[in-house]
């Protein structure tokens, strides 16, 4: 009887030891919502729906705008993506105002490029509220300009929150429920059960995708409201494998000149739609090549990126559609944005696209002194 006893002692103390020395396998987050923007370039039905299917992902928040001149340009393919592989439809502006004036300056931007992205009403257009220009704010300014911003985004039928980080709740505005991002997970578990939502990494991969993605877990249905998915097969299914070669029709020839798209296309490593996605161009911008490539379906046009490598964009369809217009003499350049990572300074940043940090720096109207944050844009030349 007293070894029985002393046998059931140990085996609760081993599962009482067990259930303490695996938190993370009990409790662990749940893979619920990503974000997405410029800087993971265009997604695919493809994209999304293997996020939908291997890791539990339901809900998306697509970048639409920042300030109140940048509308993201991947915002409104990337949203009808997700529509079709049947995930929720959320938004959300990266905020740049000071005053009132300028936080509802900012709402209405916003509001008119989420509506120009199909982001539908009713759906979630969050404030992301993190850059340099709310960390020299006061208080009671953040929290007046927040509410200012939200109002004329209720006010058009969206609803609205705020992102912000988990060390600026109540220190550097008044933060009710809302979308809170803090890391790492071992130690900001469970502390925002309270709110919408907890963004608890900033370095999720998933394959086929390009770059690292934000994603968090939800607590209730703010961003899943007011919407039913109706998952249907993609308009137009991107190719997974570089498009077959067609030897008659492979040919490339030194050739410089101004490509200025009149849609949004892909930057990629390579000649062929296989390749990794690094970035996109949209109307309005330009890029000036050196090479052209035919490769079986498309025609590419090679250039060296700022920090020395060669990309390729595709100019169109051989033989087809043209994705742009070709002059060998216009003199037009286009932009160069960096979205800051963790841990990131103004000199790496400078180092990496070979520049001056003070220039960079002047570029965005800072100083080297100025602080920076993972999610911000900044104009690189």
């Amino acid at each position: 009887m007293k070894f029985k006893t002393k046998l059931i002692t140990l085996v609760v103390a081993f599962l009482a030891a067990i259930s303490f020395a695996l938190p993370s396998q009990v409790n662990a987050a749940n893979t619920d919502m990503v974000d997405t923007s410029n800087h993971n370039g265009l997604m695919t039905y493809d994209n999304y729906y293997d996020m939908l299917v291997h890791y539990g992902v339901k809900a998306v928040v697509q970048k639409v705008s920042e300030g109140t001149t940048y509308v993201d340009p991947t915002a409104k393919y990337n949203l009808a993506s997700a529509k079709q592989a049947g995930l929720y439809l959320n938004g959300y502006h990266f905020a740049r105002y000071t005053t009132v004036e300028g936080a509802r300056a900012e709402a209405r931007f916003a509001v008119a490029a989420a509506q120009s992205a199909g982001l539908p009403i009713g759906a979630v257009l969050a404030t992301d509220v993190e850059a340099s220009e709310q960390a020299n704010n006061s208080y009671a300014a953040n929290t007046a300009n927040n509410k200012a911003f939200m109002e004329v985004v209720q006010a058009a039928g969206y609803r609205s929150t705020i992102y912000t980080m988990g060390s600026w709740v109540g220190t550097k505005m008044f933060v009710d429920k809302s979308w809170i991002a803090d890391y790492p997970y071992n130690t900001s578990r469970d502390r925002y059960t309270s709110h919408h939502a907890w963004q608890f990494r900033s370095d999720q991969q998933f394959a086929g995708s390009y770059g690292n993605f934000d994603v968090s877990q939800l607590y209730d249905d703010f961003f899943t409201a007011n919407q039913t998915p109706s998952p249907s097969a993609p308009i137009t299914p991107a190719p997974s494998q570089p498009a077959k070669s067609n030897a008659a029709s492979d040919t490339d020839y030194a050739q410089t000149g101004v490509f200025k798209p009149s849609t949004t296309v892909n930057i990629r490593t390579g000649a062929g739609t296989g390749y990794a996605s690094v970035g996109s161009y949209a109307p309005g911008e330009s890029v000036i090549y050196d090479h052209v490539y035919i490769r079986g379906t498309y025609v590419w046009a090679r250039y060296i990126s700022y920090s020395g490598r060669y990309h390729y964009v595709a100019l169109g369809v051989n033989g087809g559609e043209s994705y742009g217009s070709r002059s060998s003499n216009a003199q037009t350049y286009s932009h160069t944005y960096y979205t800051v990572q963790s841990g990131d300074s103004f000199w790496n940043i400078a180092s990496k696209y070979g520049i001056s940090m003070y220039t960079l720096a002047a570029n965005n109207g800072k100083t080297i002194n100025s602080l920076i944050y993972p999610g911000e844009s900044l104009y690189i030349r």
